[in-house]
């Protein structure tokens, strides 16, 4: 027996209102509707935009259970608006074999809230010296096109020439976290003023920097496609521009976090704060505004990274890296980039969903809401406002450092292969 969902009054991407009807797993209609069956919803003044797609999700199962499972974070997935994430590699044990990453698919898969892509370890163990199982885990049922170390920096250059080499066979990509260990050892934060005065070791930009500079022209050498994590400076932007500007197979990304916050935050010594690649300066940020706006940063990734309670109530040298951000990240890009004008609705749309599907080859995602498409779709409401509040988290970890912040914009409802995966109320 088919199911019907039918959105009455609401705006795709920011245009004018229609009604969109959804039958089983496709939208089947896109006009007035006439239709009296089904499930009708009101979404008078709501926005719809295709289902989101996190590219950088620590959902820690398995082996990190206490910090996350494949169920709560998929939880929160839906809720804050995604149909999809890239389950990172730093697993116990590492998701570095076919075994490992079919068996994160198949507990996402069973779960049925979002669709959960593996990403796969670039090197054994995250050890930074032997490449991992690549080919068995792209030729795998889950078969994964996204490779990383993430947590850990494939520092050795000719290991990374190899995966690169590696990937480009089977059009698959290295997302690199782009940090020099040796420039990095047992730093605490942003290296400046702020690092300066509380006496904690300072994390410099050009760690991140050279290491990006170099992956580029290895990537370009090679003709393999490079993604780079969580970028975090003007520097670093910079050289990203440079090298697209020459035609370079170059994507990055940028965190919700890193868009709003900044070293400054350290200054309460509160090791919710402590994150990996560290808060910047305030003309870091404004970087990474100005280059998600024009394109240089491809898209938006959460790098959700969940952890137990006493793993971030301790001093702060004691305390882990990682915030959570699947459930506050749309509220944050839209207080941000779109009420201030820096982005439309469909720049949205494609840095939460499109671009993210397209660097990451995910089948069936980030398609234009249109007849004939998969019925992935969120809903949000321009005008909600919302105060966070760290116990209403629905992920099994509370480290957000966005608690008691107010922002606009709230995701009211998400679809995930033609059913409600989230709906506000229920």
């Amino acid at each position: 027996m088919s199911s019907k969902i039918i959105l009455k009054c609401v705006s795709i991407a920011g245009d004018s209102p229609v009604d969109i009807e959804i039958t089983d797993q496709l939208i089947t209609f896109i006009g007035k509707s006439t239709a009296t069956d089904g499930t009708q919803m009101d979404c008078s003044g709501l926005v719809a935009l295709p289902g989101f797609v996190d590219l950088h999700t620590h959902l820690r199962e398995p082996g990190r259970e206490n910090s996350e499972t494949i169920a709560t974070g998929s939880l929160a997935a839906a809720r804050g608006g995604y149909v999809a994430v890239s389950a990172m590699a730093n697993t116990l044990p590492v998701a570095d074999t076919a075994a490992i990453v079919e068996q994160v698919q198949n507990i996402g898969s069973a779960l049925g809230l979002v669709d959960v892509f593996p990403v796969g370890a670039v090197t054994k163990g995250l050890n930074g010296s032997e490449l991992s199982d690549i080919g068995s885990m792209a030729a795998s049922k889950a078969r994964v096109r996204v490779f990383s170390d993430d947590g850990n920096c494939v520092s050795d250059p000719l290991v990374m020439r190899r995966a690169l080499e590696y990937v480009k066979q089977f059009d698959g990509v290295i997302a690199q976290h782009a940090q020099e260990p040796r420039l990095t050892e047992k730093s605490q934060m942003n290296e400046g003023s702020v690092s300066a005065t509380l006496g904690l070791k300072g994390w410099p930009a050009v760690a991140e920097e050279s290491i990006i500079a170099r992956d580029i022209l290895l990537a370009d050498m090679i003709g393999a496609r490079l993604h780079i994590c969580h970028v975090t400076t003007r520097g670093g932007v910079e050289i990203i521009r440079w090298a697209k500007a020459r035609g370079m197979s170059v994507s990055a990304e940028v965190t919700p976090h890193h868009l709003l916050l900044t070293d400054e935050s350290a200054n309460t010594f509160d090791p919710i704060f402590k994150v990996n690649p560290p808060l910047r300066t305030e003309d870091d940020v404004e970087a990474l505004r100005a280059a998600l706006a024009d394109g240089t940063i491809d898209i938006v990734a959460t790098d959700h990274a969940p952890h137990p309670v006493e793993d971030k109530e301790c001093e702060w040298e004691s305390a882990a890296f990682g915030m959570v951000g699947l459930e506050t990240a749309f509220s944050i890009l839209y207080t941000t980039m779109v009420a201030t004008g820096a982005m439309t609705w469909a720049r949205l749309a494609d840095v939460m969903s499109v671009a993210p599907a397209r660097i990451g080859r995910y089948e069936n995602h980030g398609q234009s809401l249109e007849v004939g498409s998969p019925a992935h779709i969120t809903l949000v409401d321009p005008k909600g406002q919302v105060t966070v509040d760290r116990d209403e988290l629905v992920s099994k970890s509370k480290n957000t450092p966005f608690h008691g912040m107010n922002f606009q914009g709230t995701v009211v409802a998400t679809i995930f292969n033609g059913r409600f995966t989230h709906r506000v109320g229920e």
